[in-house]
């Protein structure tokens, strides 16, 4: 689909990666973008840069009912961007309890499965359109250091997959975005190479205009799915043992 034209909704648009997501929506010139948060006044911001082509929408992707009355708002949007997230940055035995795995499934796997239920309907009836959820390579294998991020990312990949045969049927394409590292608040005391926001939100709309389903938006993301496509599961694991190590190390964990 071409972005030009398009009536947008992202998620989680108040910083980081959903504010370069509602820029770059503009920039490529997007009608109109809901930008959704759990407190719309922290999108005042990007009202003021854009004017009245963002629109702020109260909307926690946790909760049923802000979903519902967010996609009785935005009854009129052609792209989905499923973008809000949460990194815990623990593996389960780490954490010692269910508490993180619960929080990050909450949000960056129910929370694209609510929003999906809300906005198929809405899509529908504008044309068909198209979803993109913003993945991981972290769907791809599980990394140590974030273990409950990997499963609910790795849920969430499999969800796109199954919502891109449940939804075709109605025009409504679903798009996978796969990433490392992201100079975001949610990373910011991590010790790793980065790719900026403004990068990664290009990137994805590069590849939803070139009709790309699984979209790969940084070099990390694009040397993973290589190594997967060469089916050399042994050097993937390894790097993620020897990356695992090198992590805990860099963060004075043993």
């Amino acid at each position: 689909m071409r972005i030009e034209g398009s009536i947008a909704l992202v998620t989680g648009a108040n910083r980081g990666l959903g504010k370069a997501f509602v820029d770059c929506l503009i920039q490529r010139g997007a009608t109109k973008v809901y930008a959704g948060a759990r407190d719309p006044s922290s999108v005042q911001p990007l009202v003021d840069t854009h004017g009245d082509r963002v629109v702020p929408v109260p909307l926690d992707v946790t909760s049923d009912p802000s979903v519902a009355d967010a996609a009785q708002t935005a009854d009129d949007v052609t792209l989905v961007i499923n973008n809000a997230g949460v990194l815990e940055q623990q593996g389960l035995m780490e954490a010692g309890s269910l508490t993180p795995l619960r929080h990050e499934l909450d949000v960056n796997l129910l929370g694209i499965a609510r929003m999906c239920l809300a906005f198929a309907p809405v899509l529908k009836t504008t044309g068909g359109g198209a979803i993109a959820n913003m993945l991981s390579v972290a769907s791809h294998h599980g990394f140590a250091p974030f273990g409950t991020y990997c499963v609910s990312k790795a849920a969430a990949m499999s969800l796109t997959q199954s919502l891109r045969y449940e939804l075709r049927t109605q025009g409504t394409d679903v798009h996978g975005i796969y990433a490392g590292f992201i100079t975001t608040d949610m990373t910011a005391d991590l010790q790793v190479d980065m790719t900026s926001p403004d990068a990664i939100a290009n990137n994805s709309f590069d590849g939803i205009e070139a009709d790309h389903l699984d979209i790969d938006a940084d070099e990390r993301s694009v040397a993973v799915r290589n190594m997967i496509r060469e089916a050399d599961l042994d050097t993937i694991q390894q790097a993620y043992f020897d990356r695992a190590d090198e992590f805990y190390a860099a963060h004075g964990k043993s």
